[in-house]
């Protein structure tokens, strides 16, 4: 951390080529003030002059590995460009004594995360997928799907984390006539803005839940967070939906709930990994609605995005300290 504070900062975009790559990378390093150097790789390491002497990584889901952190001498500052920092090794940049920041504050992504929660609970209950293959094959599946047809109206949700965007979903299911209930740190605040979702523990809000929505960090704590012991609190008619992190429920456990039909169905928009392998069960399991990790990327929120993290990155350039920052 040699650099002077008024000299050039070389900044590394990395943006995995899954989330748009290189021209997702330009879009973002046009935004950067004129001072900063910007290099736009779809790898970590597919640059190593300009890991070695990068200031800042800038990264889009690309990993940021202890070997990667160790390659760059100069390096003091990781921004990740989402809510989610699982990618990172945040212990290495810890000891190394690096920061790392999400956009956790900015609510870039939670219009569109909570609007694609939705989105799958809508599918699941109005049985919405089935419906259509089956119009698309001359079948009028009326007589066969409405019985598993239900309404949102007088359910209750199950949040599992009632930050920015729990809170988002939150609202939206007041909207729907939900009863609410969550698990996670106590959010007392929100509460209080909500004035309808109780905090309850986490076994205790599957099974009471109709609905459970996923909001929770990729951490090693929460890693199968919903296993098969967890699953199988569950009513056999609740819905599981998870926008968060793929890994944060153990897919071959919910494959084998869905399979057996101890659950009613599950609304997934992230897999572990991404994308996901063909031999993932879940992509053959029955009642499920599957959309590829479209909640953080409609085309206002990759704007917003892409200004939180470079504004972050930028104002720590500029000698400002720098805002969520998750190690």
């Amino acid at each position: 951390m040699t650099t002077e504070q008024n000299a050039p900062r070389n900044v590394l975009a990395v943006v995995s080529p899954h989330v748009g790559g290189r021209t997702a990378g330009a879009a973002l390093a046009s935004v950067f003030p004129g001072e900063a150097r910007v290099t736009v790789v779809e790898a970590t390491d597919e640059d190593p002059g300009a890991l070695r002497e990068a200031h800042v990584i800038i990264t889009g889901l690309g990993p940021v590995t202890a070997e990667h952190l160790a390659a760059a001498p100069e390096l003091e500052l990781v921004q990740c460009a989402s809510h989610g920092f699982d990618y990172v090794d945040v212990e290495a940049a810890r000891a190394k004594g690096v920061p790392v920041c999400n956009i956790g504050s900015s609510g870039a992504e939670k219009q569109n995360v909570a609007e694609q929660t939705f989105a799958l609970m809508l599918a699941l209950a109005k049985q919405l997928v089935p419906a259509h293959t089956a119009l698309v094959d001359a079948d009028w599946a009326l007589p066969r799907l409405q019985q598993s047809i239900t309404e949102l109206s007088g359910k209750t949700l199950g949040i599992v984390g009632l930050g920015h965007i729990g809170e988002e979903v939150a609202r939206r299911a007041l909207a729907f006539d939900m009863s609410i209930v969550y698990a996670g740190p106590r959010a007392a605040e929100t509460e209080a803005r909500l004035g309808a979702a109780r905090h309850v523990e986490l076994d205790e809000l599957l099974s009471i839940s109709d609905y459970v929505t996923l909001h929770a960090p990729l951490t090693p704590e929460t890693r199968h967070l919903l296993n098969a012991e967890r699953l199988a609190l569950l009513k056999p008619t609740a819905f599981v939906v998870n926008t968060a992190r793929g890994a944060l429920i153990d897919q071959d456990a919910l494959a084998d709930a869905l399979e057996a039909g101890t659950l009613a169905g599950a609304g997934l928009d992230v897999f572990d990994p991404e994308p996901p392998t063909p031999a993932l069960r879940l992509l053959k399991a029955p009642n499920v609605v599957l959309s590829p990790h479209v909640a953080g990327v409609t085309r206002e929120t990759l704007v917003r995005i892409a200004l939180a993290a470079v504004q972050n990155a930028a104002d720590f350039m500029a000698g400002k300290p720098p805002r969520d920052v998750v190690s």
